[in-house]
């Protein structure tokens, strides 16, 4: 992911923000339910540098989905940002899909960044029909918002997100800076969406602290992670992360949805294991952590 990416990173304050006090009211007027459930997953599942890591050693391209699911219980589907799945499509990576497993897709630029939400009743219609036929397997989808669409078309965004199917699962990104920098604009954009059921996306990236507002609108997190391959600061910063969702989770957090990139995606395996066993340690949730096979090393012989 490269949205906030930094080359150098040592004069970040990674220091986890405190709650927008809008999470705690919108947690509270929450329906409490008894099971919350957190799902962990990455950003692809097509990556050879896990072959003989998380996937076997055999492992076909074709297999990649199918040992993935084996591995993690959700996925960011970026695919579907460049083009709506077909029904074959859909029905391959259900097929692939193991019990419990959610893809969480993303929302076709053509409708986000193309036409800015306006224009695009047919694609959306398209895009919405497509992936609710992952019926139980579909999970939390995200409309990522172009970096130049800012509160100036709030309007827009309200109009498209009321034309969506009813009890869609949708959470929103934001990108332009002009949505945090005036507390009423974001309060007032943030009431909205609740009033609609509608959730934000949390996005914890080293060039860009305003995208990390700490502000639930449901009682649904989607978080996305971005790790700089294995940094001392990745593990202090999941460390901050993990009391906060315990703290969440006793405010009536009901599903989590928390996807971790880390550069080229090579170690987010390692570092997602360290997620769940960090989290597993303080809540007895028995998230199922990735199963790694140690990397054999060839030393040379001269």
């Amino acid at each position: 992911m490269d949205f906030g990416k930094l080359q150098d990173i040592s004069n970040i304050d990674f220091t986890l923000p405190p709650d927008n006090p809008l999470t705690a009211k919108f947690l509270d007027l929450a329906p409490k339910s008894q099971k919350s459930n957190i799902y962990f997953g990455l950003p692809i599942w097509a990556n050879k540098d896990w072959i003989g890591k998380i996937y076997p050693y055999n492992a076909k391209d074709k297999d990649f989905l199918n040992y993935y699911t084996r591995q993690f219980n959700t996925i960011e589907l970026n695919v579907t940002h460049y083009q709506i799945p077909t029904y074959e499509t859909i029905q391959r990576w259900k097929d692939a899909a193991t019990d419990g497993f959610k893809f969480c897709p993303k929302f076709p630029q053509v409708i986000s960044h193309d036409r800015q939400l306006v224009g695009c009743e047919a694609l959306t219609a398209e895009f919405c029909n497509a992936v609710l036929g992952l019926e139980e397997h579909l999970g939390m989808t995200f409309l990522q918002l172009s970096p130049t669409f800012n509160p100036r078309q709030i309007k827009f965004l309200e109009n498209y997100l009321k034309s969506l199917p009813s009890n869609f699962p949708v959470s929103i990104e934001f990108r332009d800076a002009d949505w945090f920098q005036d507390k009423k604009v974001w309060t007032n954009t943030c009431q909205m969406l609740a009033e609609m059921k509608i959730g934000t996306v949390i996005t914890d990236v080293s060039g860009r602290r305003d995208v990390l507002h700490n502000t639930l609108t449901t009682p649904n997190l989607t978080l996305r992670f971005v790790g700089n391959e294995l940094h001392p600061t990745d593990y202090t910063r999941i460390d901050a992360w993990c009391d906060r969702l315990v703290a969440w989770l006793e405010m009536g957090l009901k599903n989590a949805y928390i996807f971790v990139h880390c550069g080229e995606n090579k170690f987010a395996p390692e570092l997602t294991k360290y997620w769940i066993d960090r989290l597993n340690a303080l809540v007895n949730l028995q998230i199922q952590a990735p199963k790694i096979t140690p990397q054999v090393i060839q030393s040379s012989l001269f």
